[in-house]
């Protein structure tokens, strides 16, 4: 029989999603895997280093994904950042129901080692930036390295949330995951009640107001 020839990313990773979900492991060697799908060996590396890069890569095409139907739609170009992370969370997720199997089997296979956290790497930079274009409102404290400290600590809370979620949508034994919906709805809305800097920024606005106007009275 012919190798196959036009193999890309995506073939390589369903390739690996059904390996391994048949076999419970990872492929022996590179040689074996390309042998087993009937490609060259040669045609993995023009796209893959190594298996551990394609899990990587499972988790970011999932973000991936989830970005190219949300900018399908028109609502969601016109919603607020708290509507715009809603519509991510649902829409992720569905991706990931789709593939329960293989994201079960790849967190649980390192589970409490760190080996876990570095398949989910490119999913977390690429998760980051995203937050980080929302457009999330916080204070202006015009300065750098404050702003730093803000953005690190936005994109650092909002992976922990992901993190978390995940762990609950894993363990959610519910129909059509229906807890996990009511849990993404309520953490997205508390977090961003947590952020809403209106209140604050009025309190700073009052103490402005007080301190210049007792430098008036002196």
């Amino acid at each position: 029989m012919a190798k196959k020839k036009n193999i890309t990313q995506d073939h390589i990773i369903s390739f690996y999603m059904d390996y391994v979900l048949e076999h419970d492991q990872q492929p022996k060697s590179v040689y074996s895997f390309a042998k087993h799908n009937n490609f060259e060996e040669s045609k993995f590396y023009e796209h893959f280093g190594s298996f551990e890069a394609v899990e990587k890569h499972v988790f970011k095409a999932f973000h991936d994904n989830t970005i190219a139907a949300l900018h399908n739609s028109e609502d969601y170009e016109n919603f607020e950042p708290r509507n715009k992370l809603l519509s991510y969370y649902f829409t992720f997720f569905e991706n990931l129901t789709a593939n329960r199997s293989y994201v079960v089997y790849a967190l649980h296979k390192h589970k409490n080692s760190l080996k876990s956290f570095k398949a989910l790497a490119e999913l977390k930079s690429s998760y980051t930036h995203y937050i980080l274009d929302l457009g999330i409102e916080l204070i202006d404290v015009k300065e750098e390295r404050l702003d730093k400290i803000q953005n690190r600590g936005l994109t650092e809370s909002a992976w922990l949330q992901l993190l978390l979620t995940m762990k609950f949508w894993m363990d959610d034994t519910s129909p059509s995951f229906e807890k996990t919906d009511v849990f993404i709805e309520k953490s997205v809305n508390t977090s961003f009640d947590v952020l809403n800097i209106a209140p604050l920024k009025s309190l700073i606005d009052f103490g402005k107001f007080i301190f210049k106007e007792k430098i008036n009275m002196n």
